[in-house]
């Protein structure tokens, strides 16, 4: 029989397709594109995306070798997901091994997937099981703007981008789930995919589905799982087993075959963009993968991003407002400004902060202290010769972990010991400068010995299952104070918090990226709805948030205190476009890294004068805000269109050239950067 070749992608920084021979047999079934196939690859063995079967090839004979085993057991993955994963690597400028290979489970990928079969099998057998049986919940009645959002949705077929644009507690997860019951319901195999920001989001939500829909089963897919069961979850959505798929931002990148509706939860949320390997924004890919199906898109938050914004502004986007919390007696809380110049704060708590605390202790409710730094203290300092605790790897300090006794880098994860006296002058008597959330809790539980003061940051929840438990813990009942990072400020609903205070938020006021004030307000106003979302009880404190600030007059405060988005998001609109910032223009980033930042700042500016560029601003390259990390110097180049096609069209011509050029330096470009 004469041999088959395959084209097939492999997941290598080399921009070209590789062909490989197939040896036809009877006991070996004909490969079929959107298979995965064992090959090897110099020295080692990859496992790589069947893309094309052909009779011949271009290769020489004796150049070409053959596939080692094809994946038969797993069903091919479909033309649209091939063709979504080629967009992603179109779009992002990578070859679309480095985009199909990755998203794949680990252990699909591996030269022995030792689990497959035991994976299929137990999926086999899921399926002619009953479910595990949950206590069923039933649908609560909506108002009258969440029927409004839900009917409006749900009428029109075809593909429909929608912002749900709802304050914090306006009932946004029962317009989600209430869609998908409607959409499920419509056809028998049908999908749903709900995307949240953050891991330590899903058992909460995940537990709603399963409680609303016992019948049906759920896949989770996130990076926290262990790869067997990610790869059982996975199959289960890529045979259509799974109705609904709860994930990050990983599982826009899954094998969907009967996808119906795509949901964002907390849209606006950074963490939807990638930032190692392919930098793609799950968000937009989400957009796109909508408009491929001709399905609709819900894109839902308190406080959008400025791009979906504009999109609706523009009318590319239908906006849904819920303007009420959907619980009837619960209204948004009162934010109160504290002037930390008039007010000073001992132990970082201003008095009318101690007295809010403690009439929240009286009538047995909760309080959430909010300070995004964790560990016990930002840098430790002598007074005596000026040392500071510098990391020697990193152009950042080494902050003080006072619980491990340590210093840590919170960039490369260098560690050493708290010096007991001062390194460069012997000096034992070290200050430690700022507060992190160690070190308030340490000042809470000296000033309130009879409260229950509870910790919840990366630092406490290490261990794997340890953020559910410390969640769990708060919504029993079981803390008084409530003490969190970022990891507490967005989708967690805590019925008895009436209390929310945010410390020293003022450094995001000054930073040089452009989007710190967004994120800033978004933040906040995340963090401030976590109070007072069951209502008022009787006798109970009415809910507040306290917001300690030098800057008392600055404009993003006295939006917070009027809970007014809307004319927050207009001014940073409009003043976007007068300096042609995004998104009214558009951005890539060349990235550079080498030993010496001479040398990453040289390669630079080679690669702004390597290709023609017309119409497209080549700015001049820079160190990066964080130059230093792990002993590597950071430099970068940022290159802004107001043509998302001309800038396209540039970087494909540009990568070329840049892929000519002899370098020792690690390099590589970003499209739509975040963070610059």
């Amino acid at each position: 029989m004469e041999p088959i070749y395959l084209t097939i992608a492999l997941d290598t920084p080399l921009d070209r397709l590789f062909d490989y021979r197939w040896e036809p047999s009877p006991d070996n079934p004909l490969p079929q594109v959107g298979q995965i196939a064992l090959v090897p690859f110099g020295r080692q063995e990859m496992a790589g995306l069947i893309l094309a079967v052909h009779s011949q090839t271009d290769v020489p004979a004796d150049k070409i070798k053959s596939v080692l085993a094809v994946r038969h057991q797993c069903p091919a993955l479909d033309a649209r997901w091939i063709a979504l994963c080629q967009f992603a690597a179109n779009y992002y400028q990578r070859p679309i091994g480095e985009v199909a290979i990755p998203a794949l489970p680990k252990n699909l990928r591996v030269p022995k997937p030792t689990s497959l079969d035991r994976n299929l099998k137990k999926l086999a057998k899921l399926a002619l099981a009953k479910l595990d049986s949950v206590e069923p919940s039933s649908p609560p009645d909506l108002n009258r703007e969440q029927h409004q959002a839900v009917e409006t949705i749900t009428s029109k077929s075809g593909f429909a981008p929608y912002l749900l644009h709802g304050v914090t507690g306006s009932g946004k997860t029962e317009v989600y789930l209430q869609t998908a019951a409607r959409m499920l319901a419509r056809q028998e195999q049908s999908q749903v995919l709900i995307l949240v920001p953050e891991i330590n989001l899903t058992p909460q939500l995940e537990g709603n589905i399963r409680q609303r829909f016992p019948g049906l089963q759920v896949a989770t897919l996130h990076s926290g799982m262990a790869e067997g069961e990610r790869l059982l979850h996975w199959l289960s959505s890529h045979t259509g087993q799974a109705r609904i798929i709860l994930g990050t931002r990983l599982a826009i990148l899954s094998s969907l075959p009967h996808l119906q509706l795509i949901i964002i939860d907390e849209e606006h949320d950074p963490s939807y963009k990638q930032q190692e390997g392919l930098r793609y924004s799950a968000r937009d890919l989400a957009v796109w993968r909508a408009h491929q199906l001709g399905i609709p898109v819900v894109l839902g938050s308190a406080t959008p991003s400025l791009e979906t914004w504009q999109h609706s502004k523009a009318g590319r986007y239908i906006k849904l407002e819920l303007q009420e919390r959907a619980v009837q007696a619960a209204v948004l809380p009162i934010v109160k400004i504290i002037n930390t110049e008039r007010e000073k704060p001992s132990e970082g708590l201003t008095q009318r902060l101690i007295s809010a605390i403690r009439l929240r202790l009286e009538k047995g409710e909760q309080s959430l202290l909010f300070l995004n730094r964790r560990g016990y203290a930002p840098v430790i300092h002598c007074d005596a010769c000026g040392w500071m605790s510098n990391c020697t790897r990193c152009t950042a300090h080494l902050v003080m972990h006072k619980l491990d006794k340590k210093l840590r880098c919170h960039h490369c994860g260098w560690e050493q010991r708290i010096p007991r006296a001062c390194p460069t002058c012997g000096n034992v008597d070290l200050q430690a400068l700022g507060r992190g959330t160690q070190r308030l809790e340490e000042g809470l539980q000296a000033i309130f010995p009879e409260a229950r003061v509870f910790r919840i940051d990366a630092d406490s929840t290490r261990l794997k299952g340890s953020a559910e438990a410390a969640f769990d813990t708060v919504h029993r009942g079981d803390v008084d104070i409530l003490i969190g990072t970022q990891m507490v400020a967005k989708g967690h609903d805590f019925k008895n918090l009436t209390l929310v205070a945010a410390l020293n938020p003022d450094s995001a006021l000054f930073s040089q990226d452009f989007r710190a004030s967004e994120r800033l307000f978004a933040q906040l106003m995340q963090v401030a709805g976590r109070a007072g979302r069951a209502g008022q009880k009787e006798g109970g404190n009415p809910s507040e948030v306290l917001i300690q600030t030098r800057y008392p007059d600055h404009p993003l405060y006295h939006a917070l205190m009027h809970h007014n988005y809307q004319g927050f998001a207009d001014d940073l609109l409009e003043e976007r476009q007068q300096a042609a910032m995004p998104p009214f223009i558009y951005q890539a980033l060349l990235r550079a890294e080498a030993k010496e930042l001479e040398t990453a700042i040289l390669f630079l500016k080679e690669a702004a004068h390597c290709t023609a560029h017309h119409g497209i601003t080549i700015n001049d390259p820079i160190p990066m805000t964080m130059t230093r990390v792990h002993n590597v110097d950071r430099a970068q180049l940022l290159v802004e269109s107001n043509s998302r096609p001309a800038l396209q069209a540039f970087l494909r011509e540009w990568l070329a050239d840049l892929r000519a050029i002899k370098t020792r330096v690690k390099w590589g470009v970003e499209i739509d950067p975040v963070d610059i």
